[in-house]
């Protein structure tokens, strides 16, 4: 059991860690369980009334982080990226609906060209973006993804790039999304870190762990204290650059969503106090 007096005030548990859940089931859950951040994927809000969702979080006294996830800007195909900015400019009226501060961007790359284009094509999306995310009060988080997602999932692999692409467009409603999973490796973490936090570009910080050995690198990530991952070292850097904000559980696992996701709530919340 966990402790009566732990204190849970930053902890935020993505939908998407609950995925056999619904909206209603996570929002319920969630809060039962002490929990009252949470960060919307937005496949549970298809078919949803957006109104209803907000009353149903607002009822429950849940604090919306971030929806998941807008970007995939690049591609070859001029179609194709011309819908990628129709899909995140509606991914920032359902922000804006459901009371969500950010958007999480997986930025998105196209194999058919270089890495070096992809990433052209992502700052001008962004741009293209920006004026309906700063007029909906909704702000743009760049999350750099391992660079095992380089050929088709971000062209943004390492902190340093997503800073880098954060002050190239210089806008106070852009800034970085820092997963554990996919930057526990780089040697550069910590000055990179200290480095959006000193513009104020950090805007979230998510948690999970990299199982030893890793079965399926996109649906067996670990509970916190599962693997390798040295995470209270890496929340000791983002606090220390002045995050104050929640600290995200984002885990993608066939194993744990096979499981009774009440008592898988309850793993989280003891890992979260005892490894995070």
């Amino acid at each position: 059991m966990t402790s009566k007096i732990a204190d849970f005030s930053k902890l935020c548990v993505h939908t998407q860690t609950t995925r056999p859940w619904g909206v209603e089931s996570c929002v319920k859950n969630y809060s039962a369980a002490g929990i009252h951040g949470i960060t919307i994927w937005r496949n549970v809000l298809e078919n949803q009334n957006l109104t209803t969702v907000k009353a149903l979080l607002d009822d429950y006294g849940m604090k919306v982080i971030s929806l998941c996830r807008g970007g995939f800007f690049p591609s070859v195909e001029v179609a194709r990226r011309e819908s990628a900015i129709d899909d995140n400019l509606f991914a920032i009226e359902q922000a804006a609906a459901i009371g969500a501060p950010l958007i999480v961007l997986v930025c998105g790359a196209d194999g058919r060209q270089s890495l070096e284009k992809s990433r052209e094509q992502i700052a001008e999306g962004i741009n293209r973006i920006l004026p309906a995310a700063r007029s909906a009060g909704v702000k743009l988080a760049i999350e750099p993804l391992h660079p095992m997602y380089a050929g088709d999932r971000s062209a943004i692999n390492t902190l340093k790039q997503a800073n880098d692409m954060a002050e190239l467009i210089n806008s106070d409603w852009v800034g970085v999304a820092v997963d554990v999973y996919h930057l526990w490796w780089d040697d550069t973490l910590k000055s990179e870190i200290a480095r959006c936090g000193s513009l104020n570009r950090l805007f979230a910080f998510h948690v999970c762990d990299w199982n030893l050995p890793t079965i399926d690198f996109l649906n067996d990530r670990g509970l916190m204290g599962d693997g390798c991952i040295n995470i209270p070292q890496i929340r000791g850097w983002v606090e220390d650059a002045g995050f104050a904000g929640f600290n995200e559980v984002e885990i993608f696992s066939e194993k744990y969503w096979a499981t009774d996701q009440k008592e898988y709530l309850e793993k989280i919340k003891l890992a979260y106090v005892s490894r995070t």
